[in-house]
């Protein structure tokens, strides 16, 4: 083996070539690269709590998808991805006594405590070996340390304090440059096969045509579907009035999945912002694109406070809430029959497909943590298992919101469940697509089938408690609302359509934390 200087780029969470500061730092550091991605055990098995599969089989279909997209990018430009099936403190320690040649290993950090574990063990080796470490912050639009708090102890507990603060005094750092060739591999490394879903103990899932998200991983990917969304159709000038509908590929930009393994970095997607900005139109909705990477900043951010205080059961708040742990409650919300068509459709949507809208992921949250009043862990760990762009700090973050022991300023917010199917599924038509058995029911009807007469039960073909089950829990405000559902054809801005768009009123499309109205 030669003794050049050999740097090993450790990939977890940031899978792509691009903005990438882990290949810039080791194109200058190296006479040879290793680029390397391990299929880790652990993110295998259970989940802490309650076992769920850690990685279910949409996020596995998007990961090798990824993996191997970025296999076929580097192979363009001289290099290749070695893949390994082992813990990456295990891998990297052999690499380093098979070589005798590491100088170092490069990685981005991550934030939760398994990835954090991870990293340690990693120094430590490195240290045995006297191999140096470099580590790199690169998840976030805005780099951690050019936050403008002083210290992460400092970072406000409310989200619109943060963007207020950031926007005002914080940078984003400019886009770093796409290597055109990666310098090679030591002699004699074998690439190593791609696992098989069947060698990771999972079935490659089916795809659904109803899929709201019927995109395939990798960086490739990730840059067709920005240019498609920003460039091609430009469908990003009007995110903010369709980013809450639920049915069809661009009502909303879809690029969390690509986010969360970092086959896109968000410093491209502003950098792409301020360019459709400069040459096309800058309005709202080119705003809001920013505005939502900036939630997941704040996340991120969040996670990097508080540490495990993001998967306590009492939250951030360290607030009791008598949680139950009812399995006949959970299983049906999971399965999506607790009688409520709003929450089922969402439910299903998410089982057959991995993906749910924004919209959709509050209302099932705020329906198991205070109509159900379940752990919310439950439904995290779910999330975890089936979610195609899990992202722990963005999923355990929202969790806490929803279940009010998170970065909520106000008090006891819930989601009134008949009234926001009427809002964002006016005619029912996302209901219908998710819940077949209810097809015979027509208009907003669909969304309250118990308080149907048994005339019009019969003639929509629907037996409650058998073809479709009656609520498991009714909350005294739907009441409300139940006659004020639609039962005509939906307007011009509610059609069901590639760019469903939602009923619009005076404040929709400003999200719920900025409302002033209760009832939601």
């Amino acid at each position: 083996m030669s003794a050049s200087r050999t740097v090993i780029c450790l990939l977890r969470n940031d899978l792509r070539l691009h903005d990438n500061e882990v290949f810039h730092w080791a194109q200058r550091n190296a006479e040879h690269i290793i680029p390397l991605y391990c299929f880790d055990p652990r993110h295998y098995q259970g989940t802490h709590h309650f076992n769920f599969p850690k990685t279910g089989p949409f996020r596995l279909l998007f990961l090798l998808d990824s993996v191997k997209d970025l296999r076929v990018t580097l192979k363009k430009r001289g290099s290749t991805l070695l893949v390994r099936q082992g813990k990456p403190e295990d891998v990297v320690g052999d690499l380093i006594k098979q070589l005798g040649s590491v100088s170092a290993v490069a990685f981005h950090e991550e934030v939760a405590s398994e990835e954090k574990t991870v990293e340690k063990k990693l120094k430590d080796i490195c240290c045995q070996n006297k191999v140096k470490v470099q580590t790199f912050w690169g998840s976030t639009l805005y780099h951690r340390d050019d936050l403008p708090f002083g210290h992460i102890g400092g970072l406000p507990d409310v989200y619109t304090q943060f963007r207020k603060v950031v926007e005002g005094q914080g940078r984003v750092r400019p886009v770093l440059s796409t290597p055109e060739q990666v310098k090679s591999l030591p002699l004699g490394l074998e690439e190593g096969p791609i696992p098989t879903f069947e060698g990771l103990g999972q079935t490659e899932p089916l795809m659904d045509c109803r899929s709201a998200f019927p995109c395939r991983g990798g960086e490739t990917e990730a840059l067709d579907r920005l240019k498609h969304y920003f460039w091609d159709t430009n469908a990003v000038a009007s995110y903010k009035e369709t980013r809450n509908g639920m049915i069809g590929v661009d009502y909303s930009t879809k690029f969390s999945p690509w986010l969360a393994l970092g086959c896109i970095s968000p410093r491209y997607i502003y950098d792409q912002i301020k360019k459709y900005e400069a040459e096309r139109t800058a309005n709202q909705s080119t705003y809001w694109v920013i505005f939502e990477l900036l939630w997941r900043d704040y996340f991120k951010f969040v996670g990097l406070k508080y540490g495990d205080r993001i998967f306590h059961l009492n939250g951030l708040q360290d607030k009791h809430v008598p949680w139950k742990t009812d399995m006949t409650w959970f299983c049906a919300w999971k399965e999506g029959r607790t009688g409520v068509p709003f929450v089922d459709a969402n439910m299903r949507e998410l089982a057959l497909t991995g993906f749910m809208s924004n919209r959709g992921r509050q209302n099932v949250a705020s329906f198991l943590t205070k109509d159900l009043g379940l752990d919310w862990r439950l439904g995290a760990e779910w999330f975890e298992y089936l979610l195609v762009d899990h992202d722990v700090c963005s999923n355990y973050g929202n969790w806490l919101y929803s279940a009010g022991i998170g970065n909520d300023p106000r008090e006891n917010r819930k989601f009134n469940m008949i009234k926001q199917g009427l809002d964002y599924d006016n005619n029912g038509d996302y209901v219908r697509q998710w819940v077949p058995e209810l097809g015979g029911i027509k208009g907003g009807d669909v969304h309250t089938p118990w308080t149907l007469s048994n005339s019009a039960l019969s003639h929509a073909k629907v037996s409650l408690n058998d073809t479709y089950p009656s609520p498991i829990v009714i909350a005294p405000e739907w009441s409300r609302h139940v006659n004020k559902k639609s039962s005509g054809p939906s307007s011009a801005k509610g059609k069901k359509g590639s760019s469903y768009t939602p009923r619009q009123h005076k404040d929709r499309g400003i999200d719920f934390y900025f409302s002033k109205k209760k009832g939601f």
